[in-house]
C-alpha cells in the first residue's frame, strides 16, 4: 500500500506540468505568441514552445498585469512578448469592420468571457503597452455562458472600430470563471478600411 501511495504521488508530480500547460490562443488571425510558435516571429524565447500559457491574473484595465508587461500576462518567462517597437513583430493584415477571431483551446477552462481592446488611434508604437495605450472599453466581448468551451475552437465575430488604420495592437482576454486569472493575447495588425473575409471557417461560439 505504501508502495503504491509513492508510485501515486510519482504520476502526480509528472503530470503538473502538462496540466499547467493546458490553455489557449489564439490563432487566427494569428497572435504575436502564436507567431513565435510558426517561427513567423523570432527571438522569441521560452513563448515559442508554450503560446497557450499566456496566464495572469484577471480583471483587465482595473486589475491584471502591469503597464509595461501586459503582453506577457506579466509573466517573467515571457517577457520578449513585452518588446514593442514599430518593426519588431510580423503583423497581419486586418480591415475595420466585422473579423473573426479565434481562439484555440489545448484544454477547456470555465468561462467567465472574452474581451478585446484595440490601441488609440495615435498611440506609440515605441513604448510598452500600456492602460494608457489601449481604449478601455473593450469593442467586443463575448460571453462564456460559465461553461468550458464545446470545441477545440471558439471563433468571435467582432466589429473594429471604422477610425482605425494602420499599426494597431489588439488584445485579447479569456476570463476564466473558476479561478482569478485571465489568458491574454495580443495581436500585431496592419488595419485598412473595409471588411475582412474570415480568416477561419469554424463554428461561432455559441454563448455569443
Amino acid at each position: 500500500m505504501k508502495q503504491l501511495s509513492s508510485r501515486l504521488a510519482v504520476m502526480l508530480v509528472m503530470a503538473a506540468p502538462l496540466l499547467a500547460q493546458a490553455h489557449g490562443y489564439i490563432d487566427a488571425p494569428k497572435s504575436r505568441a502564436f507567431m513565435c510558435k510558426t517561427q513567423e516571429n523570432t527571438a522569441c524565447g521560452a513563448i515559442q514552445y508554450e503560446p497557450q500559457s499566456v496566464e495572469g491574473p484577471k480583471g483587465f484595465p482595473a486589475a491584471g498585469p502591469a503597464d509595461g508587461v501586459i503582453a506577457a500576462g506579466g509573466l517573467a518567462q515571457f517577457s520578449e512578448l513585452n518588446t514593442q517597437t514599430p518593426t519588431r513583430w510580423k503583423k497581419v493584415a486586418l480591415k475595420t469592420g466585422v473579423n473573426d477571431f479565434s481562439w484555440y483551446f489545448t484544454a477547456g477552462h470555465m468561462t467567465q468571457d472574452w474581451r478585446y481592446y484595440i490601441t488609440k488611434q495615435g498611440w506609440n508604437p515605441n513604448q510598452k503597452l500600456s492602460r494608457d495605450a489601449f481604449e478601455l472599453q473593450p469593442f467586443c466581448i463575448v460571453k462564456g455562458g460559465f461553461a468550458p468551451p464545446s470545441n477545440s475552437h471558439a471563433t468571435h465575430r467582432c466589429t473594429i472600430p471604422a477610425d482605425r488604420s494602420g499599426y494597431h495592437v489588439i488584445l485579447s482576454t479569456w476570463n476564466i470563471a473558476d479561478t482569478g486569472n485571465a489568458f491574454y493575447q495580443v495581436i500585431d495588425a496592419q488595419i485598412a478600411a473595409g471588411t475582412t473575409i474570415n480568416p477561419r471557417k469554424a463554428m461561432i461560439n455559441p454563448f455569443q
